[in-house]
C-alpha cells in the first residue's frame, strides 16, 4: 500500500537523480517563470494599453504548491504592476497521486490569493477540479463551490457566466468569465467518449455571458478549458485560458497527453484563428503527478496595445 510518506520519499529520490531526465522532470515543476505576450488584436483599440497578469492551475497542496510558494507567486504577480489580474481556475489539487500530498483548505488558499492587487480589479473563474474535488457541490450538481465562496470572501470577483465593466469612462473594458465547461461527469462517461461525445456536462453559457456586455468597449474573456474558444465570436478581443498545463510533459515540443477534445490544437501559447486571439497559459501547478517536463510553470503577462509609459520591461 502506498503511503503519503513513501510517495514523497520516492519523489525526493526521483528528484535527486543527478542530471538525468528523471531528476529534471521532478524538479522543473518548482521553477516559476514569467511568459510575456505583446498583442494588438483586431478587437482592441490601437491607442489603448492594458496589462493583464494571469495565474492558472495553481493546484495548491503541500509540499509541491504550498502556501509559501503561493504567496511568492502573488508577490511576483503584484510586482509586474498589472492593470487587471485574472485567475483562470483549478486552485485545489487533483486526486491522482497528489491525493497523498497534504490538502490545503480552500479558505487558506483564498486568503493567500486575496493579497493580489490590481487597480482595475482581480477576477477569477473556476476550473473543473474546483468542482470535481468538492464533494458537496458534486452531490447537489450545483454551486456554490467551497473555493468560489472563499475567493469571494477575500475580495476576488468570481465570474461564473458573468461580465463586469471596469476602467471607468475613459478606458473601459469588459472582463467576462465563463462557467466551467467540464463541471460534472456524465453518467456512463466512458461510453460517451467511445461514441465521440463529450464526457462532461458544463455550466457554461457563452451567449448569456456576452449578453451582459451592453456597449462597444472591448471584451476580455476568461475560460478554463480552451476548447470553448471554437465558439467565441470576434466581438471578443482576447480569450485567456488554462487547464492544459501545456501538456505538463512535452518531448521535443510534442505533448503526448492533452486534456482537450481537440488534441493539441489549443495546448499552449498564443493561438490565432480567423483573427480571433487566444492565449493558453501553461499554468503553475501539476495535475495527477507532481512532474513537469518541457513546459515549466509560468505567470502570464499580456500587454495589449502600445507599451505603457513607465511599464516594467
Amino acid at each position: 500500500m502506498i503511503t503519503r510518506r513513501g510517495l514523497l520519499t520516492g519523489f525526493g529520490a526521483f528528484g535527486l537523480g543527478g542530471t538525468g531526465l528523471a531528476g529534471y522532470a521532478a524538479s522543473e515543476s518548482w521553477f516559476d517563470g514569467i511568459t510575456r505576450y505583446n498583442l494588438s488584436p483586431p478587437g482592441w483599440p490601437a491607442d489603448r494599453s492594458l496589462r493583464i497578469v494571469a495565474l492558472a492551475d495553481i493546484h495548491a497542496c503541500e509540499p509541491f504548491m504550498g502556501l509559501t510558494r503561493v504567496r511568492r507567486l502573488v508577490a511576483a504577480a503584484n510586482a509586474l504592476r498589472p492593470d487587471v489580474t485574472v485567475l483562470l481556475g483549478d486552485y485545489v489539487p487533483s486526486r491522482g497521486l497528489l491525493r497523498y500530498a497534504d490538502w490545503i483548505e480552500e479558505p487558506r488558499i483564498a486568503e493567500a490569493l486575496g493579497a493580489l492587487q490590481a487597480p482595475r480589479g482581480v477576477f477569477a473563474i473556476l476550473g473543473n477540479h474546483d468542482w470535481w474535488e468538492d464533494d458537496a457541490a458534486m452531490a447537489r450538481r450545483g454551486g456554490p463551490t467551497a473555493i468560489g465562496r472563499a475567493l469571494a470572501a477575500n475580495g476576488i470577483r468570481v465570474l461564473e457566466n458573468g461580465a463586469v465593466r471596469t476602467g471607468g469612462a475613459d478606458h473601459p473594458v469588459w472582463i467576462a468569465g465563463l462557467g466551467d465547461q467540464w463541471a460534472f461527469w456524465r453518467p456512463n462517461s466512458r461510453h460517451e467518449l467511445r461514441r465521440g461525445r463529450p464526457r462532461y456536462i458544463g455550466i457554461d453559457d457563452l451567449p448569456g455571458t456576452l449578453g451582459q456586455v451592453t456597449d462597444t468597449a472591448p471584451v476580455i474573456l476568461l475560460i478554463h478549458e480552451p476548447d470553448g474558444f471554437v465558439n467565441v465570436p470576434d466581438r471578443v478581443a482576447l480569450t485567456l485560458a488554462g487547464h492544459t498545463h501545456g501538456g505538463q510533459v512535452q518531448l521535443f515540443g510534442y505533448a503526448p497527453i492533452v486534456p482537450s477534445m481537440y488534441g493539441r490544437r489549443f495546448v499552449y501559447g498564443h493561438i490565432v484563428e480567423n483573427d480571433r486571439h487566444l492565449v493558453v497559459s501553461g499554468g503553475l501547478g501539476c495535475s495527477g503527478v507532481p512532474i513537469r517536463f518541457g513546459c515549466p510553470p509560468e505567470i502570464v503577462v499580456v500587454d495589449l496595445g502600445p507599451p505603457r509609459r513607465g511599464a516594467l520591461a
